[in-house]
């Protein structure tokens, strides 16, 4: 017995353009691309004349010479995802969100008072689309993964419902990039071994994916195209890691420069903390080098903190450290993850002793941000330089 098709997938389409687009009626119907040194999201109009995110500035221009360039707004994108995932939450208690823009909903148990999933994903999308101003794509389906491809395949604005006695028929025939873990890397060596469709790779035996994929990716994909995945809706996970990131393009950067991205970064993370009554107990530093290989340093602290000034103090020892391999190698990406989450109120009280002012001042610039939006105050470093907005981190999704 397979069950029933269940799960929703909700995605809002190209959300940051989106709002920008919903803001700013000028900009309906026209192309339009978030961020400037990198692609921050584009509209659908820009995509299809292939500008895509994460692509350069200067190469999205190429492509689109008649793109409008606005600056992103963190704080409207933030409200924005608020407002929606408040109605996912009116719609069913079960909603595991995967990051800022989507989301999985359990509708399984709501048949008598709302109606089967697929009048519920209708009655979602028009909610969404009234009370907040914005398109979402939604997928149903048995499983969190078939939710997910089908939702994707219903871009933009659409819904599509696979049902059990359906699934083979839709899933065989797609690409293998569709199935959840296939990147560009995945994807080229299954091209280079003839195996294009996610039926191909569902003909082989589970012992010859292990074998070309690796073990644990082998298994995970070769699951997902016979159809496996038995995770269910997880309203209570919680996030293990925050993260930010931003692209720098190929310019070099002086280490100056990297020091003050690097502290915005932190000073958003450290307030997402405290906003989320959380605390961290290691921090992770990202980059990208100029050959485009990716490198991650880390440390731990003997207590978690929320504190700005001890995340900042630590991400930038990182920093430094690496600094040969980047001035030696060049720098195409910076991030910084806080692992290791924990709540607030199960660390005990730190000693009175050396970090009362921070605290203080971590609590006043939150309460001036909170008032005045993120851009009212700043570092000292930062005053005259590029804003340098950062991009969040899977799995915050765009």
């Amino acid at each position: 017995m397979r069950g029933e098709a269940t799960v929703l997938h909700a995605d809002l389409d190209a959300f940051y353009a989106s709002v920008e687009q919903r803001d700013a009626p000028a900009l309906r119907g026209r192309p339009v691309i978030v961020g400037g040194g990198v692609v921050l999201a584009a509209s659908y109009e820009a995509k299809a004349r292939g500008v895509r995110t994460a692509m350069g500035g200067r190469q999205a221009r190429e492509l689109c010479p008649d793109a409008i360039v606005v600056p992103p707004r963190m704080d409207a994108y933030s409200a924005a995802s608020k407002d929606v995932f408040a109605i996912f939450r009116d719609t069913t208690p079960l909603v595991e969100g995967l990051s800022i823009d989507e989301a999985f909903l359990e509708v399984g148990g709501l048949r008598r008072i709302a109606g089967t999933p697929e009048q519920i994903a209708v009655r979602l999308r028009q909610r969404v689309r009234a009370e907040v101003g914005l398109a979402i794509s939604v997928g149903v389906a048995r499983t969190k993964f078939l939710a997910k491809v089908a939702s994707a395949v219903s871009k933009p604005d659409g819904l599509l419902v696979v049902e059990p006695e359906r699934e083979q028929e839709f899933l065989l025939p797609l690409p293998v990039e569709r199935l959840w873990g296939v990147g560009a890397v995945t994807a080229e060596k299954l091209h280079r071994l003839g195996i294009r469709t996610v039926g191909q790779l569902a003909e082989l035996e589970e012992a010859t994916a292990e074998r070309l994929l690796g073990r644990a990716a082998g298994a995970h994909l070769h699951a997902l195209s016979r159809l496996r995945d038995p995770r269910p809706v997880d309203s209570t996970r919680r996030r293990g890691s925050i993260g930010s990131q931003r692209a720098l393009g190929t310019r070099p950067r002086s280490a100056a420069e990297l020091e003050v991205i690097l502290a915005q970064i932190v000073d958003r993370l450290a307030r997402r903390l405290r906003d989320g009554d959380r605390v961290c107990r290691t921090v992770v530093l990202r980059l990208r080098f100029g050959d485009y290989a990716k490198a991650t340093r880390s440390r731990s602290f003997r207590a978690p903190t929320d504190r700005t000034a001890l995340i900042l103090t630590v991400a930038q020892g990182l920093l430094a450290a690496a600094q040969p391999e980047i001035e030696a190698r060049g720098i195409t990406l910076i991030g910084v993850s806080l692992t290791q989450l924990g709540r607030i109120d199960r660390v005990p009280p730190e000693l009175p002793i050396d970090w009362d002012d921070g605290v203080r001042l971590d609590t006043v610039l939150d309460a001036v941000r909170d008032r005045f939006g993120s851009a009212s105050v700043a570092r000292a470093a930062q005053l005259g330089r590029d804003p340098g907005w950062s991009t969040p981190l899977l799995p915050e999704h765009e």
